[in-house]
């Protein structure tokens, strides 16, 4: 297990600099007035100039890169009464080229946003996804297999965009059941918005416009899985033993058929963070999606590499959780 977690995280390692490199370069190839924005506009040539060489945007790519590195892994001694109990990396995002303002503070305000989209998305497509997967299979050519089939085919055919601007509009606009803009602090309340109730009816509609498209591919995956299990020649000797058809669907089929699940599950956290952008547009959410798109559209490369950094970083924890979640989950996956 040990030797399986240092190779992990030396692997995320290398990920991580070949990702944020790689967006660093791709950036500053980008044509840009940096100089104007950093200045303001109508600022003196001499101004301007001063503004880029204290920024130390005059120089070679790969220093600019080394410096960004090291304000984010520079070890910083953490002090418990006066003693240093040990040592953290900074995490020095930088200021933002347009608002002067921390990175840091811009990355804390959005994420719990992006998060309560990401993660209630999840919970919603799986509770969508497992029950229509199972019973579909369990009853293959019914009317519930082909209604599950067609909704299938609807939630891949579409986009998320479109599935949005439909939801707004008939459950938003025409019906005024849901909120279609804003988004309301599950802790702090500004006035009636605020709080767990406030939160979830706020999210509601993003939600479920973020959990349909994998909503569809995971029933599906999870017919076909289910219906390959109960194939399964231990399937049939667990029933021909006599047990219980509950406990053989779920000690043998479910096990089994629900393990490439968790696998697809890991990739598609990573895919999803991209996926919240057209969400969080049409709903009009403070998250890292709407403020990577005002950030690429404002050429501000402090707070575009701030989002890699913090996407990157998240989709490489969550992928080593699941694989420890695989491996509790399947006995026979030996980690070392």
């Amino acid at each position: 297990m040990v030797r399986y977690l240092i190779r992990r995280v030396l692997w995320a390692c290398v990920l991580f600099i070949v990702v944020t490199m790689v967006t660093y370069v791709i950036f500053y190839l980008v044509p840009n007035d940096l100089a104007a924005k950093i200045a303001g506009q109508g600022s003196s040539q001499e101004t301007r100039a001063r503004a880029i060489h204290y920024l130390g945007l005059d120089r070679p790519v790969y220093v600019q890169y080394g410096k960004f590195l090291w304000r984010l892994v520079k070890p910083v001694p953490v002090h418990a009464g006066g003693v240093p109990v040990f040592v953290r990396p900074q995490g020095d995002l930088g200021r933002s080229f347009v608002r002067a303002t921390p990175v840091n503070d811009l990355i804390k305000a959005a994420a719990p946003v992006t998060a309560s989209l990401v993660f209630g998305g999840v919970i919603l497509w799986l509770l969508i996804a497992l029950p229509i997967g199972i019973l579909s299979a369990l009853r293959p050519r019914s009317t519930l297999d082909r209604t599950s089939m067609t909704f299938v085919l609807i939630g891949i055919s579409a986009h998320p965009i479109w599935i949005g601007l439909i939801f707004a509009y008939v459950f938003g606009f025409k019906l005024g059941w849901f909120p279609i803009s804003n988004y309301c602090d599950f802790f702090n309340a500004q006035g009636t918005c605020g709080g767990p109730v406030q939160w979830a009816y706020h999210m509601f509609l993003p939600w479920l416009t973020y959990a349909i498209l994998f909503a569809a591919l995971y029933a599906r995956m999870i017919r076909a899985n289910v219906m390959d299990a109960m194939t399964e020649d231990y399937v049939r000797t667990a029933r021909a033993k006599g047990a219980p058809e509950a406990r053989v669907l779920r000690s043998h089929v479910l096990r089994n058929a629900l393990l490439p699940v968790v696998t697809m599950l890991g990739m598609d956290i990573g895919i999803g963070l991209g996926g919240a952008i057209f969400t969080e547009t049409i709903y009009n959410l403070p998250g890292l999606g709407k403020l990577l798109l005002r950030a690429i559209g404002e050429t501000d490369l402090p707070i575009v590499m701030g989002v890699v950094v913090f996407a990157t970083f998240a989709i490489i924890v969550f992928n080593l959780l699941i694989d420890l979640l695989y491996a509790w989950i399947d006995p026979r996956i030996r980690l070392s």
